[in-house]
């Protein structure tokens, strides 16, 4: 066996034993301490430092990661804890200002769950403060449409506020939780026709400026059709008018009437309920169109800036998670007759024997606000009702009657009566200009503001507000009303078939406390009264560390490691969720089009 110099020769069965002097030979130029020198600083000058950055980053994660899921677990628990003392107190409107009640419909000879309230004080300073005389009131209605009254005055910048500064005597219109027995959009319509005659009364027989937000938009048409001349100008913001319209992509839940078979679902939910359809129904359908917003989104964004978001998520939730109820007359009238006859727009609706609603009798100016981002009541919605009305331009001007309408591309359906920017621009621009809109010769214009400030708390002259000419025509959004109308006929054979076999057998064993059961087991009450201390024990120790991480709090850098991977990682939830819904609204419109045809 060949050995080689300096090495000692290996048994075939004992293992080397190697010390740094087999590794490294020695060189004659080279003494001990200069060999392991250059070794040490080969391994330090890199691997240290960054593992040593990334346990600093891992370290100040965890504790921030930590002390957001106490504040966020904690605000939930506030939440459920508010939804409890909201129902204790009779659920009232969350209007950020004082009010009195000027007439109280539960008492008219056909009564009805709403009230007109007349706004007294803003914080600190009286109403009377800001009024003029001389302007015209104005008359704020809210929508019934699951949730409660109060969100188009929730905070100051709104239009509540804006009106008042305006220098408009302001009213609001709100509703009581409970329907009362019976009632009917007849009584409802009868109640709003008085409220508006009593403003008129209390200014001069000035009419008053009448503003819908969103379903409370055709309540206005109802009453401005029904009371030629009772009422001066009318706001729609985000307001369906034409129910039918849409496109695909732009408003699946134009199909959920088709798909469920029509009016018969809606009816079943209302006998369960005793007679009363739990708005939590409604307010679910409006989730389920944005998943990712609803599943992801909305509590992602308070946990990763739960130190500065609190305050906003409390507040909006207040409104948001109330639940108001309609009653079974009601809210079968209303999907009957819009939502699947849309019978507004084609003059079919009848209130009462013998009374159709036209709204070619609408003289009152009208102001259309809406979005083109809105994902409830897209432009299709709240405009293709006028081409319906008056085929051509000509038939509007023949008709004496002035439309405006103003377009908003960047917020959603809520932000058209929520955002506070919105209320300092575009609702002062309407208000500022509405004896402009009053003077305009009859026809179609669209409203265009120019505010080369870019401050949306500016006044007059500060942004020029313009009228542009537009005809009628021009408004073309087509759908397959074919199929809209067999969706009708089918939910009518429905409708009869379930009324004559099914109805008498839920009606029989519904009751009182069954209806009472099933409200407080609705999946949009227990997602948020779960985290309530009243019922979560886990809620009370929490509850009790928040003052502690509050007064430690320690929020990771911005350019930590872990944090930008957190935030990739919520991204691609949210994609995945598009993805999943755009995937879900294409199945829906294939599959409403191979059932009623197109």
């Amino acid at each position: 066996m060949r050995t080689t110099s300096n090495k000692k020769r290996l048994s075939p069965v004992a293992k080397p034993t190697l010390d740094r002097q087999d590794v490294l030979p020695a060189s004659p130029k080279a003494d001990a301490s200069s060999i392991p020198a250059v070794a040490v600083t080969n391994l330090s000058s890199s691997l240290p430092v960054a593992s040593t950055s990334l346990i600093q980053d891992a370290s100040q994660y965890q504790l921030d990661f930590f002390q957001r899921s106490i504040m966020f677990f904690d605000t939930l628990r506030e939440r459920a804890d508010n939804m409890f003392a909201h129902e204790s107190a009779g659920m009232p409107p969350p209007l950020d200002f004082d009010y009195e009640t000027i007439l109280d419909a539960r008492h008219f000879d056909t009564p009805a769950n709403y009230a007109l309230l007349r706004i007294t004080r803003c914080r600190d300073h009286f109403a009377k403060e800001y009024v003029g005389e001389e302007k015209p009131p104005v008359i704020i209605i809210d929508p019934r449409a699951g949730h409660g009254p109060g969100i188009g005055g929730s905070k100051h910048d709104s239009e509540v506020g804006i009106s008042l500064h305006e220098g408009h005597p302001t009213y609001f219109v709100i509703f009581f939780p409970l329907p009362c027995e019976n009632q009917t959009l007849v009584h409802v319509l009868k109640a709003l026709r008085r409220f508006a005659d009593e403003v008129a009364q209390r200014h001069g027989g000035k009419s008053p400026i009448l503003y819908g937000n969103c379903q409370a938009g055709w309540a206005a048409m109802l009453l401005a059709a029904d009371c030629d001349q009772l009422t001066g100008p009318i706001v729609l913001n985000g307001s369906p008018l034409s129910y039918w319209s849409g496109a695909s992509g732009v408003n699946p839940m134009r199909l959920a009437g088709g798909l469920m078979g029509g009016m018969w679902m809606t009816h079943l939910l209302a006998d369960q309920g005793n007679g009363r359809l739990d708005g939590a129904w409604l307010v679910q359908n409006f989730e389920s169109l944005n998943p990712a917003h609803t599943l992801w989104e909305k509590n992602y964004r308070l946990f990763s800036k739960v130190d500065t978001e609190r305050e906003r998520f409390i507040e909006f939730e207040r409104w948001w998670s109330g639940f108001y109820f309609l009653s079974r007359q009601e809210i079968l009238s209303i999907v009957e007759n819009l939502f699947i006859g849309n019978k507004l727009e084609r003059g079919k609706l009848q209130l009462s024997e013998g009374c159709t609603v036209d709204l070619t009798r609408i003289r009152s100016p009208l102001i259309i606000f809406a979005s083109s981002e809105d994902e409830i009541t897209p432009p299709h919605q709240a405009l293709n009702w006028i081409p319906a009305v008056y085929p051509s331009t000509a038939d509007l001007i023949k008709a004496g009657q002035r439309i405006v309408y103003l377009l908003n591309h960047h917020v959603g359906h809520l932000g058209l009566f929520v955002s506070a920017d919105v209320a300092m621009l575009e609702h002062r621009a309407i208000l500022e200009s509405v004896d402009e809109v009053e003077a305009l010769p009859p026809g179609l214009y669209e409203m265009k503001i120019i505010n080369p400030t870019g401050d949306p708390d500016s006044h007059k002259p500060q942004y020029v507000i313009g009228f542009e000419e537009r005809q009628v025509e021009q408004i073309q959004h087509t759908f397959p009303e074919k199929s809209f109308e067999n969706v009708q006929r089918l939910s009518e054979q429905n409708e009869v078939y379930y009324q004559t076999f099914v109805s008498p057998w839920v009606r029989a064993f519904a009751n009182p406390f069954s209806a009472e059961m099933l409200k407080w087991l609705h999946p949009m009450r227990v997602s948020r009264y779960l985290y309530s201390e009243a019922l979560n024990p886990w809620m009370v120790p929490l509850k009790m560390m928040v003052p502690f991480v509050k007064a430690n709090r320690e929020p990771a850098s911005k350019d930590n490691i872990f944090g930008n991977a957190e935030r990739a990682t919520s991204a691609s939830i949210v994609a995945a969720l598009q993805s999943y819904q755009q995937s879900r609204d294409a199945a829906s419109e294939r599959l409403f089009a191979k059932m009623y045809g197109e």
